[in-house]
């Protein structure tokens, strides 16, 4: 008998480690809960909503496969390890097999579970499945994990034009095994259970996943350079959660591309090519977090920067948490994280820059705040992405480019239909006060809107000011 150990993986397609398994003989899966774990790192409650959501359609696939779907709950992943070997021994398992995760605790809990099981006469099978190309493939001609996304890309395509990852082998019925699945729960402790509306924004399931997968192919890729900026325009996948969860694969999302782009990486539809480009960021981060763990333990890729000096503003931290800025698109943003777990990539920027820029907010703060919401969090892209913004991480912006929300606003949703919808207090203004309404003061003597919380111009001095301070030190 074979155990399947699902985690971000929760897909019958294209899964290797499953389909692994099943070439060697029956198989059982096996799912974990481990609640203390997920609030150790900052998983959001819509995002366990959305695993347990995609577990339940997940075994009635299995079923259909006479593969059986157990469920454990453990606290940390520290029993981890026991827990798999104790549902070897209950289930005569020889071989266990699972897909390799990214990440100094995710490392450490699959070394424990290699070695107990090893040493109690089990085998461990390990695969690439998270990503096209295993960390430590990709290196500089030193050697080393690369720094610089461009030169990362460059022999990322070159590999691909010599070699493109194939799927797995569909997986076939198998007799049954005379083992009864177990119940998948409903909530767990610890995590509210979202709202309807957000369960509707996404819907769990393989077949939900490839139908985004096709309608985007279809629709929107010609136009996804131009149609990815645009907050108010449905111009991007909306993949992300499903990429997070495995319920699709960053190969089968590839191959879909490309099959619409006569198989060409970097050369026909700009629009592709920039969705590659956007599929390559995602692994040059999960390839960061490998090479350079300290990223995993919450410090700047950039030691230098953890001398900036944060300012310790409570208020001010909790205004852009809440929304209450003053900066229509700020708010706006926030706004939509709050209420459907996932924030559009242009705003992710504008809104992490002014925190750790123009507010002078450590970048770990804004981090952590996506983390408890986003049902799409991942920690490779969303540290990523935060250290880009701050300047502290690895092919970080300059940190004298300071973007400024206001003129974001204008250019990137001139007419503010995406402020309107989610600032509805806004919306009988003009096109030009939608952006930065302080010459309405109806709006504040009403108290319906917020006066800006910061001066745009000052604080782009102060956040100039502590870099530069830092070059002297």
């Amino acid at each position: 008998m074979q155990l399947i150990w699902l985690r971000s993986d929760l897909r019958v397609n294209d899964n290797t480690a499953l389909s692994a398994a099943c070439e060697r003989g029956p198989t059982v899966a096996l799912w974990l809960a481990s609640p203390g774990q997920w609030q150790a790192h900052d998983d959001a409650a819509c995002k366990v909503d959305f695993w347990l959501r995609n577990l339940r359609d997940l075994r009635q696939s299995l079923e259909g496969l006479n593969i059986p779907l157990l469920v454990r709950r453990i606290d940390t992943w520290e029993q981890a390890a026991q827990t798999l070997l104790d549902v070897c021994r209950q289930h005569n398992i020889e071989a266990v097999h699972w897909n390799d995760e990214y990440g100094i605790n995710e490392n450490s809990r699959d070394q424990a579970t290699r070695a107990l099981l090893e040493a109690s006469g089990v085998q461990a099978h390990s695969y690439l499945d998270q990503l096209l190309f295993r960390p430590g493939t990709v290196l500089t001609r030193s050697g080393d994990y690369f720094q610089v996304f461009s030169q990362f890309k460059k022999v990322c395509l070159e590999h691909l034009h010599r070699s493109l990852p194939s799927q797995a082998p569909r997986v076939k019925r198998q007799a049954p095994v005379g083992i009864a699945s177990d119940p998948i729960p409903q909530h767990i402790d610890g995590f509210d259970k979202p709202s309807r509306t957000l369960s509707e924004y996404w819907p769990a399931g393989e077949d939900e996943a490839q139908a985004r997968l096709a309608r985007f192919v279809d629709e929107t890729i010609e136009d996804y350079h131009h149609l990815r900026d645009l907050p108010a325009k449905p111009g991007t996948s909306q993949l992300s959660a499903y990429l997070a969860a495995g319920v699709v694969s960053p190969r089968q999302c590839l191959h879909a591309a490309l099959a619409s782009n006569r198989g060409e990486f970097d050369s026909g539809s700009t629009g592709t090519q920039t969705w590659i480009n956007e599929l390559l960021w995602r692994e040059f981060y999960k390839h960061i977090l490998t090479g350079y763990p300290q990223v995993s333990r919450h410090r700047a890729f950039r030691t230098h920067t953890e001398s900036l000096p944060w300012r310790d503003a409570p208020a001010d931290l909790e205004a852009w948490e809440q929304g209450r800025t003053g900066f229509p698109i700020i708010d706006a943003a926030m706004h939509q994280l709050l209420h459907t777990g996932w924030m559009h990539n242009r705003l992710r920027m504008i809104v992490a820059m002014f925190l750790s820029k123009n507010l002078l907010i450590d970048w770990r703060l804004g981090e952590r705040h996506f983390m408890r919401h986003l049902i799409d969090g991942d920690l490779a892209a969303n540290n990523g992405g935060w250290q880009w913004s701050a300047s502290t991480g690895t092919d970080a912006v300059p940190y004298f480019r300071i973007f400024n929300p206001v003129s974001q606003s204008q250019r990137f949703d001139p007419q503010g239909h995406f402020i309107r919808h989610w600032v509805p207090e806004l919306r009988g203004l003009d096109e030009k006060s939608v952006h930065l309404p302080t010459q309405n003061k109806d709006l504040f003597a009403e108290n319906s809107y917020h006066r800006p919380i910061v001066d745009l111009s000052s604080s782009r001095q102060r956040a100039l000011e502590a870099f530069k301070g830092l070059s002297r030190r």
